[in-house]
């Protein structure tokens, strides 16, 4: 496989994303404090990997943690939006408190449809937890728990972001750059 032509340009440094996960553990510490009421972080591949990773370590409670696989139709073959697991959850979430893990919000279509989905099985609370909020893509409201940090309209990679499943081992989050296309400096 070829690289794309382009730059990676730095957004998010290592030490900023790290840090503001250890805030989030701490929040997530502080509004989950009974112990006896399990929760389920549920991660969403393949991007949220990286962060579900650093997230739960910097949970200071007993968690429990799975990984659901979903892939979004689009206009073609269904209505736009329409979500369909490719790999579903080995742990039941009845009477559990869950909190969805996601590297990046844009349309909200998928999140969503996965709090939906994950409600419909008498989850005790479903909450959403991202990394990257893109609010200027937004189609569909999705009440988020949790922000790491809300972006512009950038197309980013690195942190388990991909471009063509290439970048997703940097270890900041970056903005992509396509020279082909045109030789400015600023983010798509």
């Amino acid at each position: 496989m070829s690289i794309p032509a382009h730059e990676v340009r730095e957004l998010l440094s290592e030490g900023e994303i790290a840090s503001r996960i250890r805030e989030l553990g701490q929040e997530i510490t502080r509004d989950y404090p009974d112990v006896s009421e399990p929760l389920l972080l549920v991660g969403v591949l393949k991007g949220a990997v990286l962060f579900l990773a650093d997230l739960l370590r910097a949970i200071e409670r007993p968690v429990e943690y799975d990984f659901i696989a979903v892939s979004s139709y689009g206009a073609a073959t269904r209505s736009p939006g329409e979500v369909r697991v490719l790999k579903d959850l080995d742990a039941p979430v009845a009477g559990k408190h869950v909190l969805i893990v996601e590297d990046i919000l844009d349309s909200g279509l998928t999140l969503s449809s996965l709090i939906e989905r994950l409600s419909s099985r008498h989850a005790k609370s479903v909450r959403v937890c991202v990394l990257l909020d893109k609010l200027a893509r937004r189609q569909t409201p999705v009440p988020v728990a949790y922000c790491g940090f809300e972006i512009a309209d950038f197309f980013v990679v690195g942190y388990g972001l991909d471009y063509a499943e290439c970048y997703r081992n940097l270890r900041y989050i970056g903005y992509v750059i396509h020279h082909s296309l045109e030789d400015s400096d600023s983010p798509l």
